[in-house]
């Protein structure tokens, strides 16, 4: 298994294996119990594979559904290399340790991709979002809370540290970041805090899917005026940002790894 930012490993395919097939990209995401949030994630997964029909796509979960990480990379052939696409918005315990302990027990060539964010691209749907669910940045006293789940490892805090530090630049309104567990500030704290400089609050939800970590959005963000829709909502095609953003981690870690 290879992760971008690694040595790649060129001695893991036995002699006279078929290299003809291309890497299959295995899309692995957290894993909900919403039905509502497994719709939305399958609708990316399916937005990847009708927009590399060259390519084998397959998802998978690293926590909560099946198939897991194991059978998900088992079921791609023997003869074909993969990269697993974490869809994940940052790289925390999941990325660094989970995916590299699941993806290093398989006897074949693996790339580890990075996480999706941060990400230009991201930037793009939350303000997307944003302004369906009626934010005017021209208006006066804006405020902007974004809604990250948290983690306890410090880079993936740093990394939707930056998204929010993003997002203000796109928008020229205020961000604050708030976490829904395992970081600080908290969500509901954050919003306080912008409530008490006035003006208007908005909750930019910055999660994939609907599902727990949405519901504890709505939650710890009843004293913003609105909060806004996760990146992805069941029923709508997958927006074409995320599904390219998917498609550039495959690419971006399959050229490191020297993967057909």
């Amino acid at each position: 298994m290879t992760l971008l930012g690694e040595r790649p490993r060129t001695d893991r395919l036995p002699v006279g294996r078929s290299t003809a097939e291309p890497a299959a990209l295995v899309a692995i995401s957290h894993g909900t119990n919403s039905v509502d949030g497994q719709a939305a994630i399958k609708a990316l997964v399916d937005g990847v594979a009708l927009a590399r029909r060259d390519l084998r796509v397959t998802g998978g979960f690293v926590d909560v559904q099946q198939p897991d990480v194991a059978a998900s990379l088992g079921a791609v052939s023997p003869d074909s290399a993969a990269v697993v696409v974490p869809l994940l918005l940052s790289a925390g315990y999941h990325v660094h340790v989970d995916l590299q302990r699941e993806t290093s027990a398989h006897d074949r060539d693996i790339a580890l991709s990075r996480a999706l964010g941060p990400d230009g691209r991201l930037i793009d749907v939350l303000e997307h979002r944003l302004r369906a669910a009626g934010l005017d940045t021209l208006a006066q006293g804006q405020e902007i809370v974004l809604a990250a789940a948290g983690s306890s490892d410090v880079r993936a805090v740093d990394d939707c540290l930056r998204v929010g530090a993003m997002l203000q630049q796109r928008l020229g309104v205020r961000v604050t970041v708030g976490f829904l567990s395992a970081a600080s500030p908290r969500l509901a704290c954050a919003v306080t805090a912008a409530r008490l400089r006035g003006g208007s609050v908005t909750v930019s939800t910055y999660l994939m899917a609907p599902g727990f970590f949405f519901d504890l959005t709505r939650a710890q963000g009843a004293g913003a005026d609105r909060v806004t829709a996760p990146l992805l909502l069941p029923g709508e095609t997958a927006p074409a940002a995320l599904v390219d953003l998917v498609i550039d981690r495959y690419l971006e870690a399959k050229e490191h790894a020297q993967l057909f």
